[in-house]
């Protein structure tokens, strides 16, 4: 079976699991599981920020941060197709009590220009515009690189209002490695950055928010708050140390997978995808509605062992990821062929 519905489907490998079964390991609710505290300390590093806390998912990352850095009744402004906004079950108003500002991005890339007059005047009645959220790579983007010159942009703005800036960066790992540019660059920008191990990095389980030192307390308190304090951790942390250690730069050959995936089927007549859109690891493919709808697809593909996901009615999304070999490519490329013909 080739499994392309998302990078969170990758297992661990032998090494992963090795080092997951030796890991030393404390109560890190105490504070004192010695392999989450140097997790902590590595990603912290790696992304420039003072300290980093260990947390069971993104979305939990996304939500605590949220939560730390606002007051019910503020509202947060996002692009339209966050993942904070479109997929964690209405967090932002069901945990921290704030209402969210979504704008039309391209690509889910939104401008300075954009965020500006949505900003609140200091009016009573009005809420308080408190935070912004970016997400690198942008899943509903299609796995889109949100450039670091918009972001220059947007950070001063956020600092002329007295704006918090967080950045869902669960694929930031994919931005850096296909722009070259260092995560510590892309994170100096924002108050809060939360990163992911699960997905294109392979790690069975986990997340990380990165800030300052009294940030991170808060949003440790929070994390206790939202259940999500763990025990003997070490098991989980060790899997994401191994992963950053050696999967980070083999991103590149997701990347280079999705590319010849996505340019092999645009050539397939009945499917279209936008080259000037696959910038990492996701495709979105579009589909003739004079040929079937996104449904049908995906049960045929299914038949012929491709698993892929129905974004909507007329488009399916396809990830490659750790797993995910040029092989696989070149086989599920002749399955999409046959399949439509």
């Amino acid at each position: 079976m080739i499994d392309l519905r998302s990078d969170t489907v990758t297992k661990p490998t032998l090494e992963m699991r090795e080092v997951m079964a030796q890991a030393e390991v404390g109560d890190d609710v105490f504070g004192e599981d010695p392999t989450v505290n140097q997790l902590q300390e590595h990603v912290a590093k790696l992304l420039g920020k003072e300290a980093g806390l260990f947390v069971p998912s993104g979305s939990m990352a996304n939500q605590i941060s949220i939560k730390a850095h606002t007051q019910p009744g503020d509202e947060i402004v996002c692009e339209r197709g966050a993942h904070l906004y479109n997929y964690e079950c209405g967090g932002p108003s069901f945990l921290s009590g704030v209402q969210v500002m979504p704008l039309e991005g391209k690509y889910g890339v939104i401008t300075a220009e954009q965020i500006e007059p949505t900003i609140r005047p200091n009016n009573v009645h009005h809420p308080k515009t408190r935070l912004i959220c970016l997400e690198n790579t942008h899943n509903r983007g299609g796995g889109a690189i949100f450039p670091i010159d918009e972001i220059g942009k947007i950070q001063p703005l956020a600092d002329q209002h007295g704006l918090r800036m967080h950045l869902d960066g669960a694929r930031l790992w994919n931005a850096s490695i296909a722009t070259g540019i260092p995560l510590h660059e892309y994170a100096q920008y924002f108050d809060s950055v939360s990163v992911c191990f699960s997905k294109g990095l392979g790690a069975p389980v986990g997340s990380m928010i990165t800030g300052t030192a009294d940030f991170i307390r808060t949003a440790h308190r929070y994390r206790k708050l939202f259940g999500g304090g763990m025990r003997q951790a070490g098991v989980l942390a060790a899997a994401a140390l191994h992963a950053v250690e050696n999967h980070f730069n083999r991103l590149k050959e997701d990347h280079k997978h999705a590319r010849l995936l996505a340019e092999a089927i645009d050539q397939i007549p009945g499917l279209d995808v936008d080259l000037n859109a696959v910038h990492t690891n996701i495709i979105f493919i579009n589909i003739d509605p004079s040929l079937w709808n996104a449904g049908d697809l995906v049960d045929r593909l299914k038949q012929k062992n491709v698993l892929v996901l129905a974004e909507s009615a007329q488009r399916i999304r396809v990830v490659t990821h750790l797993g995910i070999t040029k092989a696989h490519m070149k086989e599920a490329i002749q399955i999409f062929k046959s399949v439509v013909s």
